[in-house]
Formats: structure tokens, sequence, C-alpha cells
């Protein structure tokens, strides 16, 4: 039987280097998000209110092929962040915050739950979580170019998002919370240590 996990939490927590590490200790397929070659992200930074909507829309069109792949896949997979994230964090939290427009919010929700209905939900949700302090340090210390312009107002609307989220997100399946706060700049191996335990306990995975 093939297993579905996904790895969700806020900008800068280390979801992409524990979904890697989590990968390679199990021998599951990876699907990262398209961050690299995202064409709005540094236009979004700059200017939050006019590309939030066009981020939003391109983040979501390759969650959902990323998903519906995971759902036609005969093989066990990790993801990095979820196509629920989108719409429950990222584009409610723009909306509330006064950058995405309440007629773009409910387009974008409408297209999401049309999307959805396609899609394989996770065997499991790790939600990692991380104090802003902490997610900044992070972020300043990877160097992206394109998120030296986060603020941490922003920041710290996700992270409530994310808290209100995680006990919601235990309807679609079932959800482990991981608190990061303490890790040094290595710790992302003990997160993936503990999560690959959690899997073998919860799945019966040999490895």
């Amino acid at each position: 039987m093939n297993h579905y996990i996904a790895i969700a939490g806020n900008i800068g927590v280390g979801k992409t280097t524990v979904t890697r590490l989590v990968a390679e200790r199990l021998g599951w397929k990876a699907y990262y998000e398209p961050v690299i070659d995202n064409p709005y992200l540094d236009d979004f930074y700059k200017d939050m209110a006019r590309w939030s909507f066009h981020l939003q829309v391109y983040f979501l069109s390759k969650r959902f092929e990323a998903q519906r792949e995971i759902s036609q896949s005969t093989q066990s997979c990790i993801q990095d962040r979820t196509i629920y994230e989108d719409v429950e964090i990222f584009a409610r939290t723009l909306h509330l915050q006064g950058y995405m427009t309440p007629r773009d919010f409910e387009n974008y929700s409408a297209l999401f739950h049309a999307m959805v209905s396609f899609l394989r939900a996770p065997d499991l949700i790790v939600y990692l979580r991380a104090d802003v302090n902490q997610l900044l340090a992070r972020i300043n210390a990877r160097g992206r170019d394109s998120e030296r312009a986060i603020r941490r107002d922003y920041l710290t609307e996700l992270n409530h998002a994310y808290e209100g989220w995680a006990e919601r997100a235990t309807k679609i399946c079932p959800v482990t919370i991981l608190d990061t706060h303490d890790l040094d700049p290595d710790g992302e191996n003990g997160v993936a240590e503990r999560i690959v335990e959690s899997v073998r306990e919860r799945f019966g995975v040999m490895f």
C-alpha cells in the first residue's frame, strides 16, 4: 500500500529540507514547492496587493498538478506544503490584510473547492511550528533575494492562521504538530527522524 504525507508550515520553517531528508530515509518520492522558477514571487514581495491573486493562482495550479500526480501514483510520496494551505493560510491572510480583494478571494476559493474534489487527501499532515524570530533568522540565513522584503507582520499573521488551521485540518486527515523553536542550524535532521519514526509507528512502514 502506498502512503502520502505532507509537510506543512510557515515560510522559513524548514519544510523543504525536512521533506528531502524524510524522502531520502524512507525512499519515497518528494514533491517540492515551486519557488525557484516562480515568475511572480519577486514582484509579489515588492507589491503584495498588485500580485497576490496572480501568485496564489500560480501556486494553486502547480500544487494541483503535483497533488493530482500523487493521487494517481502507486508510489509512496511526501509533499512540501499542501494545496489546503494555499487557500486556508496564504490567500485568506492576504485577504484579511487587504492585499487580496473580496472578489478575488471569493473566486480563488471557488476555484480551490472545484479542484480539491479531484484530489486524494494526505494520510498524515505534519505541521512544523516556529516563532517569527526563528523564521526570520532562517529566512535571512538562506539568503533568497525574493524573500528579503518579507514583513514581520505578514509572518506573524501566517503563524496565527496556521495555528487555527492545524485544528481544522484534522477533518482532512490526522495532523502531527512538531515544535522547531529550539533547533540548531542542523536540527532538521532531528525533525526528519521524528517524522520517520511517526510514519513507521502509524503505517507500519519498514525501512
